[in-house]
């Protein structure tokens, strides 16, 4: 499959192994696109560009304009442009709202919400017409989940300015769109994403009947990368219908473990 043949694509966020920036990045390769892989870790980096067959610009920090535009030089001059741009940048702190403290909100709000804007406006600068930025959401800026409202607030917010993007980039054909996982087994939701109580409490809330994959939303991506996509502005809500239920609550989660550590 090559829909993407000829097209260029950035994914910042890929520095940890098998993160769903690194699975996005190997699913745009397969389907064509030539692949910039960005972030901080060197060697995993150049790791996956070489899997890849694509090109790796580390020590990339999201919240600098300097690396940013670097990052957009670098797709310019290696590939010739950038017609896809994804941000799967995130960091999941959770914890009681008022012990979240001003450096931990000003720290999410740099990485998902300045620094998401501040990507957006460095790749739509070198972006060619008909081109595609996507962001990696959350369901959680539509639904609660307790213990997370600054990761929750950071991601609603990116959200809103995608929709400001889109308005005024379509006269240019490109198209700027989020994409809303809920719960999904990544590294970044480590441990909890290794113990089958927690699984199941999130599970029985999906009308699926499954958490995501990094795949799901590597398919997503890959959708709204390519040319037959003729949507903007849109959350696209890839959770197996999470958003029609909702999270289970900490006491849930809580209960669960224990009565699976008491049949054990």
């Amino acid at each position: 499959m090559a829909h993407l043949a000829g097209k260029v694509a950035v994914v910042i966020g890929a520095a940890n192994r098998d993160n769903m920036a690194q699975v996005i990045a190997r699913r745009l390769a397969h389907d064509g696109a030539k692949v910039v892989v960005a972030g901080r870790k060197a060697e995993e980096l150049e790791r996956l560009a070489a899997e890849i067959s694509g090109h790796a610009v580390a020590d990339c920090d999201l919240t600098s304009e300097e690396d940013l535009a670097r990052l957009a030089q670098v797709a310019v001059e290696t590939f010739g442009g950038i017609d896809i741009a994804v941000n799967a940048t995130g960091w999941g702190l959770l914890k009681p709202f008022l012990d979240t403290t001003k450096a931990e909100i000003e720290r999410m709000a740099a990485l998902q919400f300045t620094g998401a804007v501040l990507f957006y406006q460095a790749m739509l600068r070198a972006m060619r017409d008909g081109g595609s930025l996507i962001q990696i959401s959350s369901a959680t800026a539509s639904i609660m989940l307790e213990d997370h409202a600054a990761y929750m607030g950071t991601k609603a917010g990116a959200d809103h300015v995608i929709r400001c993007v889109a308005n005024e980039f379509g006269h240019r054909g490109i198209r700027a769109n989020s994409v809303a996982p809920g719960f999904t087994v990544t590294p970044m939701t480590g441990k909890a994403a290794q113990n089958p109580a927690i699984i199941e409490s999130f599970t029985k809330e999906y009308p699926l009947g499954r958490v995501g994959t990094s795949e799901d939303i590597a398919e997503a991506v890959a959708w709204l990368a390519s040319d037959a996509c003729f949507m903007t502005g849109q959350v696209l809500q890839v959770n197996g219908g999470l958003t029609l239920r909702r999270n289970p609550t900490n006491a849930e989660i809580v209960s669960a473990v224990k009565a699976a550590r008491a049949s054990a």
